[in-house]
């Protein structure tokens, strides 16, 4: 093991920290005075300036400092006013010593603590122009100058602003030590403060940049192993690291692969297992279901034939009348099971795909009226007016023989649940690039949760599956396949006064 994690993380912590604390020692050392110093400076001008709106406020008054600063005092001269005040209050926070003298009368005023008549002469030599050893001017501005004293008689380093406020008549001496405790413990902290900040971004983007290099294999395994768990075992791990993550990473592919291929197995058998189950279940389902139609179909045909055969049998019916009745029921419930197993072979082939479409033009009007006329007489049986809505010719291209069931089977259901008036129109009409035929018949309207139902095999409104309307529940079924072979849509609907069956056809395009 080449590269230890463990080692590298603690070079780069040892690292790290003994840059932090190399480099706060050097810029304590090197930079600390000045800043003191700086902020002192900025101290003694933050003080020139709020003192010198104090001034021109006194001069506005006539008064002069001297005389506003003595105003402002109640009539007792027992409690300080607001100039006062302040003057106290900077004072106290920065330890300033300050002395105002007003030039036109030579008073002077001490508003915080210190030598009154030292500071006094002070400012006063430092007007004269006397030469005065130990300063260093550190700015010098146009009323006033900010310079570092040594004062001998304390041997302590001070900054003084002194020189005149903006009325020109107002001569101060503003005095801040340098060594003052307090001061400096609260500035050595700020400074410390603004290293510590530069030194934890550094620090901190220094730390990012060496650890994403160590954690990112860790990261592209973490990641791997979510895939792994979500069953996606072409994701490899793609390190070239020797240490402890790059044998892992090795292993993890190793287990990647022998678990892709043992599971792929069993999803293989599983899938094949699954699918033999499920059409199992649907066959299983499916002839259940086409056992018990057919059987509830077939049961009253049977035992009318059943009946009236043994009817025969018997002598029951010794007449001619009645031997021909007999045989009339019989023949009649034969054709009727005879239509509907034809129905049924002819809805599977539809559904398998067994029976191929015949496309051809043909005029879907003239189909209409030929099933109409074809129909009369079952028409005329059940007393009911077919109105063909005449409309001219209507070209479309589809399978003539098969859009002629779909009619038969429309006009047959319609004629099963004929009411009212027991009125049948049918309607043609071109639909843009479609012809729309629609079959209506009065009678009460179909219960909305039945609709999406009528198109199942062997199902009817009544669901006793009585044979009021003698259907057999197959023909609408037959009319879905018909459609879904033709790639074409149909549909019914409750309408007005009674239920209204329709299908779309492709209009005829001349090539």
């Amino acid at each position: 093991m080449k590269h230890s994690i463990k080692a590298r993380y603690a070079i780069i912590f040892v690292g790290l920290m003994a840059f932090v604390l190399i480099s706060t020692w050097c810029v304590n050392s090197w930079f600390l005075e000045s800043f003191y110093t700086i902020d002192k400076v900025h101290i003694l001008e933050r003080a020139y300036n709020e003192i010198d709106q104090v001034v021109a406020e006194a001069n506005e008054s006539g008064k002069g400092i001297i005389g506003y600063y003595k105003d402002t005092y109640d009539k007792d001269f027992k409690n300080e006013g607001p100039v006062q005040k302040m003057f106290r209050i900077m004072g106290e926070k920065y330890n300033l010593a300050m002395v105002l003298i007003d030039s036109s009368t030579d008073e002077a005023l001490m508003s915080t603590s210190g030598d009154r008549q030292f500071l006094t002469n002070r400012v006063e030599d430092y007007i004269f122009g006397k030469d005065m050893p130990h300063t260093n001017i550190m700015k010098k501005y146009d009323n006033y100058v900010i310079q570092k004293t040594y004062d001998t008689r304390s041997d302590s380093y001070y900054l003084e602003s002194w020189g005149y406020f903006s009325d020109n008549r107002t001569i101060f001496l503003i005095s801040i030590p340098l060594a003052s405790i307090r001061e400096s413990v609260s500035l050595s902290n700020r400074f410390l403060a603004y290293v510590g900040g530069v030194a934890l971004l550094v620090g901190s983007i220094i730390t990012y940049f060496t650890t994403k290099r160590v954690t990112s294999p860790i990261l592209a395994l973490s990641n791997l192993s979510e895939k792994m768990s979500g069953l996606d075992f072409d994701a490899k791990y793609t390190g070239k690291e020797e240490d402890e993550i790059g044998i892992l990473g090795n292993s993890m592919n190793k287990l990647s692969d022998r678990l892709k291929d043992t599971i792929g197995e069993l999803r293989a058998a599983n899938e094949e297992l699954q699918k033999d189950i499920e059409e199992k279940v649907k066959i299983d389902d499916m002839r259940k279901d086409f056992i018990a139609n057919v059987s509830h179909e077939l049961k009253t045909p049977i035992a009318l034939i059943q009946g009236y055969a043994e009817g025969l049998t018997e002598g029951m019916a010794d007449d001619p009348e009645s031997r021909e009745y007999y045989c009339e029921v019989i023949i009649d419930e034969a054709n009727k099971m005879n239509k509907m197993v034809r129905q049924l072979l002819n809805l599977t082939a539809i559904e398998f795909g067994n029976d191929a479409l015949q496309q051809e033009r043909f005029d879907i009007t003239e189909l209409i009226r030929g099933v109409i006329n074809s129909a009369g007489i079952l028409i005329q049986h059940n007393n009911a007016t077919v109105k063909l809505e005449e409309c001219g010719p209507i070209y479309v291209c589809a399978d003539e023989f098969k859009i002629e069931e779909v009619i038969t089977n429309y006009l047959n259901n319609a004629l099963n649940h004929l009411g009212g008036d027991r009125t049948i129109i049918i309607t043609a009409e071109e639909k843009g690039a479609e012809a729309l035929v629609t079959v209506f018949n009065t009678g009460q309207n179909i219960p909305e949760e039945d609709i999406p139902k009528l198109w199942t095999k062997f199902f009817k409104v009544d669901k006793a599956h009585t044979r009021e309307y003698g259907g057999s529940g197959i023909g609408l079924s037959i009319v879905k396949a018909i459609m879904d072979s033709h790639k074409k849509s149909c549909g019914v609907r409750n309408v007005l006064g009674g239920v209204e069956f329709w299908f779309t056809l492709d209009l005829y395009k001349e090539s």
